[in-house]
């Protein structure tokens, strides 16, 4: 087989650059994805979050390894493993982060990703929905991606977040995408009409219905073919079969923070020491491969309610067959929304020049057990989050073997900084500070063990080693910088002295962003397409002048 494109991951970024590629018709492209066809059932409904959480099927179901700042706990890394990637199993929330977070990614080397260009590679991807005056929906912007405000289906309860947050003096905006509207507000989401829009939704599916673009699902890639320092195409596997794809122009991988690392390591493309202790060939000594890892923890504590919830609804087998058929009937209700209603960013205090916290405010309490299944309580309850938005923690993705089937090492290293435990602090005293407002308190039956309200700084910092988890924002392992020694790509996301070969995901994030990744990671695809058809243009031209 041979294509102009070879894209590995069919994820938030893949999707993305499959259409923008193929677009103009010229290109031939192929898509290999290592999981199946979204068809799963709950892939489509908003709160069906609950059950592709940890279904195999859809699901790599990663397991981090024991992370000495959080006492050695090892936590769950889902990441998707289906077409449309982690947009197909995300909780939906589209948030762009803040201006600031893409000046940094400049600063880090990342030329001309600075807040002006993202901006519009972000206006590009929308099409916001909100309601009118009259109750309908009403569309601004053309982008693909359908950016919807779901206010008028959440639960009732969660006007509650919105009055506390005024209790505490923090702003409560209509839209926390728009530039200078930091504060708390409800969540906007990538779904319509009751249903998810993935990546592959928005993207992939409209470019394999004109052609040009051909999906492979169930393809492993094993390595990249290298000829010399030129990437040439991919070795994969798929039914127990060995294939190859060649790529004329360039190899493209998307297979995000995880995969993306892991490839390049085991095509020969990663540090030298690692490489040789696995018995693979150092094409390339890079050694930041794998590293600079960044994520997101959260710590989230939840209370028992004396005013109706979700709970209220969902927590009984009848009401959840209610909730299904109100579904059903109409798009709408309890399943029609996703897990996340309320939340923003935050100044932690006063002296913060900008907000350094993300909130997480839901109307339900819920527990998840080893199984990994979500359960709802049957008592009604809410749950308040807060998140440190730039961590300087960085941790690293390793092979564990030349086996490309065997998972690489996920290593955290979690609140490795005095800043990073300064602001888990910071974080767990916006929940105590939530609980404590007049609204909230007024509403709280009792808190589900342990009690954050009473525990005093060191009890916090305690607490959140043994509470916090990630919120799945990994990123960063395959960073744009200024040279082999302080990154893996260049600005233009091409793999440092290895030509033919980009990586184009949120691996590529010099720093991870203040909020959710997945808005960050489309756009970023979006200004990679153009880069990548900028440079083919060039290289077409130079061919025919040396003609």
């Amino acid at each position: 087989m041979e294509f102009d494109y070879v894209i590995v991951g069919a994820g938030s970024a893949g999707c993305v650059l499959a259409e923008r590629l193929s677009a103009g018709g010229r290109a031939r492209v192929l898509v290999l994805e290592a999981g199946g066809a979204d068809r799963h059932p709950w892939i489509r409904v908003p709160l069906g979050y609950a059950f592709t959480f940890s279904d195999p099927r859809v699901n790599w179901r990663y397991t981090a390894r024991p992370d000495p700042g959080l006492l050695g706990r090892e936590a769950y890394w889902p990441r998707g493993k289906v077409v449309g990637g982690s947009s197909s199993i995300n909780a939906m929330a589209w948030v762009r982060g803040l201006p600031g977070d893409f000046d940094d990614w400049q600063e880090a080397g990342a030329e001309g990703w600075g807040w002006p260009a993202m901006r519009a590679a972000f206006d590009a991807l929308e099409t916001v929905l909100a309601p009118g005056e009259d109750g309908r929906m009403r569309a601004s912007g053309n982008g693909p991606v359908p950016v919807s405000d779901l206010g008028r289906d959440m639960h009732p309860f969660s006007d509650n977040f919105l009055a506390a947050a005024r209790d505490l003096g923090w702003p409560v905006t209509g839209d926390m995408n728009a530039p200078g509207q930091a504060g708390i507000g409800r969540y906007r989401s990538t779904v319509r009409a009751g249903r998810r829009v993935s990546a592959a939704d928005a993207f992939l599916k409209p470019a394999l219905r004109r052609g040009g673009v051909r999906l492979l699902t169930h393809a492993l890639v094993e390595r990249i073919a290298l000829d010399g320092r030129r990437a040439r195409g991919v070795h994969f596997r798929r039914a127990g079969r060995a294939g190859f794809a060649r790529a004329r122009r360039e190899v493209i991988l998307c297979a995000g923070a995880v995969n993306s690392p892991q490839i390049l390591q085991l095509s020969g493309l990663g540090p030298a020491p690692l490489l040789r202790a696995h018995g693979i060939e150092v094409v390339r000594d890079l050694p930041e491969v794998g590293r600079g890892l960044q994520d997101h923890l959260a710590i989230t504590h939840y209370f028992r309610s004396n005013a109706p919830t979700l709970n209220t609804r969902l927590g009984t087998p009848l009401g959840r067959v209610l909730a299904g058929v109100q579904y059903v009937a109409t798009r709408r209700g309890p399943l029609g929304v996703p897990v996340n209603q309320v939340g923003g960013f935050v100044r932690s205090g006063p002296a913060q020049s900008a907000p350094d916290l993300q909130i997480y405010c839901n109307p339900a309490s819920y527990s998840v057990p080893a199984d990994g299944k979500p359960r709802i309580d049957r008592a009604p309850g809410f749950l308040l989050c807060a998140q440190p938005c730039r961590p300087t923690s960085r941790g690293e993705i390793r092979i564990a073997s030349p086996d490309p089937t065997r998972p690489p090492d996920i290593l955290p290293n979690s609140l490795a900084t005095e800043a990073d435990r300064r602001a888990a602090i910071a974080a767990s005293r916006a929940v105590q500070a939530l609980a404590a407002t007049p609204t909230l308190s007024a509403l709280i039956r009792s808190a589900h063990e342990p009690d954050i309200r009473a525990m005093g700084e060191a009890e916090l910092l305690e607490n959140f080693r043994a509470r916090a988890g990630s919120v799945f924002h990994a990123s960063c392992t395959c960073r744009m910088g200024r040279r082999a020694g302080d990154s893996v790509l260049d600005a233009r996301l091409r793999v440092h002295g290895v030509a033919g070969l980009r990586v184009v995901d949120a691996s590529a994030f010099p720093n991870v962003t203040s909020g959710n990744t997945n808005a960050p990671t489309m756009a970023l695809a979006l200004r990679a397409a153009g880069l990548i058809l900028e440079d083919a243009g060039r290289a077409g031209e130079a061919a025919r002048e040396s003609a």
